[in-house]
């Protein structure tokens, strides 16, 4: 709910308040974030289905997508936009939203383009952030290390800017090593513009040259790559942050390592997603002196033995259970 009223705020210049649900939200702010999550599960259902998508299309499904639809239009509505030669612009702003629809054909392909990038936006940044915290308990010198990386960049201030984030570079590590081990998104696919060969993955064991003919579609794996061991070490399956100590991803482990996609398809939420994933986990940690795993819950449980559940996004099926004291409680 977080990440979801985070990203309206920023695309729609308002936010849903889907944290506040229960205790005054208006309704169509609830109907959107209940009709939201109908719709993204039965796109994670489609998206499985494939070439078959169109076999899953539940009145449910239907009626939740045209509710969605229907909210983001009364935001774009509510924009004022004018069309002139350059495109359509709303006068006297430079909203993000406006400046989408400078680039848009139509209101309609803006409405697309606005909940494309909140579809990214919203659960990617959630399931990091769970994965993140899931990890952190588990592992207490990491907590600790972390929490003394925090104290000292920040001192007495209550909210981290840009340049506080970056003089954290053990921050930076955590948030690698956990997007590393649970990707948002482990599994994606591209269909080939022209015939190629690709130099492996042919043969009985995968190491020769195999033919990709146009129009086929090919998937990879980010979860899969992630664990391979003639990459990462031996240690691939284990949470060490530490492994990204002076390394920069991009030219160390090449293309094992692309959370978000890269060259001209990479995510244009990049940015914008580790941020609001570093200032929470920074706010958090600030805020709360003791997070600690809840009772019951298995310390010494092997990454890869819990439970997942993956739609749109890899998630954790039982959550992230922890135990809080709160400044002054």
């Amino acid at each position: 709910m977080l990440t979801l009223d985070t990203t309206t705020a920023l695309l729609l210049g308002q936010s849903v308040y889907s944290l506040k649900a229960d205790v005054g939200a208006d309704d169509a702010n609830k109907t959107f974030a209940r009709n939201w999550d109908i719709a993204q599960g039965g796109l994670a259902k489609r998206f499985r289905l494939a070439p078959w998508h169109f076999f899953y299309n539940t009145l449910e499904f239907r009626r939740a997508c045209s509710s969605v639809h229907r909210f983001v239009d009364d935001y774009i509505r509510h924009r004022n936009l004018e069309r002139d030669v350059d495109g359509w612009k709303a006068p006297g702003s430079d909203s993000f939203v406006d400046q989408l629809a400078q680039e848009s054909d139509s209101l309609t392909s803006l409405r697309y383009q606005l909940i494309n990038i909140l579809l990214a936006g919203r659960d990617t940044t959630a399931c990091c952030l769970s994965w993140t915290f899931r990890l952190l308990v588990r592992h207490d010198a990491v907590m600790q290390r972390l929490r003394e990386e925090i104290r000292s960049a920040m001192g007495d201030k209550a909210h981290p800017t840009r340049e506080d984030i970056r003089r954290m570079p053990y921050l930076a590590m955590v948030i690698k090593e956990s997007l590393r081990l649970f990707p948002p998104v482990p599994l994606n696919n591209r269909t080939a513009t022209k015939s190629t060969i690709l130099p492996r993955g042919g043969g009985t064991d995968g190491k020769a040259p195999i033919l990709v003919r146009r129009g086929e579609l090919v998937v990879f794996s980010q979860y899969v790559n992630s664990r391979r061991r003639n990459i990462y070490g031996p240690d691939a399956d284990l949470f060490r942050p530490e492994r990204w100590g002076g390394r920069d991803p991009s030219t160390s482990f090449g293309w094992a390592y692309f959370p978000f996609n890269g060259g001209a398809r990479a995510c244009l939420g990049q940015d914008f997603a580790l941020m609001e994933i570093s200032y929470t986990i920074v706010r958090m940690l600030q805020a709360i002196p003791r997070i600690n795993l809840s009772m019951g819950e298995a310390r010494d449980e092997a990454i890869g033995t819990e439970r997942q559940r993956l739609t749109s996004v890899l998630s954790s099926a039982d959550g992230c259970l922890v135990d809080v004291n709160r400044i002054g409680s």
